[in-house]
């Protein structure tokens, strides 16, 4: 824990990832995804089977989504029967989520704490995550975090989504910092992978989404339980 406070001192800005870092989003998810599969008239998911799902972005989630449920006989569905469906499938699960955002989730333990920590001793701040844009915001302000952000980037605010490393050079970009001094604190391996190729340190909550794998093999500056644990 000490050389990763070490770090945060060195630090003059962090991007904070949204699902699974901040707030648990997964009933938020299944509620949404379910009533979608319901106009659909296709089979429920439960959510143990989102779960590894979560992490890349809407458009793969649904793509994982139907392919799971359209399966045949153990088959994974065929690409174009996904790709039919798939419209009518955003369109019904962009209605149904933010008709529910918010209500089915919760702020992590320690995640607002740690927020206030990190802004009283002036670092600036950055919420980005693969969650469209229109749903991180109403998101964050619904569980009061919103104002603790300088600026918050969704997965279509830039032409790529993590684990690709523009979005956090963007971030970086906006926030005036050098991604050198720029923690990403997040959940996943797409978090770890797009701070390493943007240059940024990285620092990753023990608990969260990341894709069903143990967030300990995933290579980091450092891991905490709370984002409180994390000091400046």
């Amino acid at each position: 824990m000490t050389d990763i406070n070490k770090i945060l001192q060195h630090c003059e800005a962090v991007i904070v990832d949204l699902d699974g870092t901040m707030v648990d989003t997964m009933g938020d998810f299944a509620e949404a995804l379910n009533r979608m599969l319901a106009d659909l008239q296709l089979p429920a998911i439960d959510v143990q089977t989102i779960d590894p799902m979560v992490g890349k972005g809407s458009e793969h989630l649904l793509r994982a989504v139907l392919s799971h449920v359209l399966a045949q006989g153990g088959k994974p569905a065929p690409a174009t029967e996904i790709d039919n469906r798939y419209a009518q499938a955003w369109e019904r699960y962009q209605y149904h989520y933010l008709a529910i955002n918010g209500r089915f989730s919760r702020v992590y333990d320690g995640v607002e704490k740690g927020l206030a920590q990190w802004r009283s001793k002036g670092l600036k701040m950055a919420c980005l995550t693969n969650k469209p844009l229109a749903f991180a915001e109403p998101l964050l302000r619904a569980k009061g975090l919103r104002d603790y952000f300088d600026h918050v980037f969704g997965g279509d605010s830039f032409e790529r989504k993590k684990p690709d490393p523009l979005p956090l050079l963007k971030t970086c970009e906006a926030l005036g910092s050098n991604p050198a001094q720029t923690l990403m604190v997040g959940d996943s391996s797409n978090d770890a992978e797009a701070a390493h190729n943007a240059g940024c340190p990285v620092v990753l909550v023990s608990y969260g989404y990341n894709h069903g794998q143990p967030i300990r093999e995933v290579p980091a500056t450092g891991y905490v339980d709370a984002l409180s644990d994390l000091q400046a």
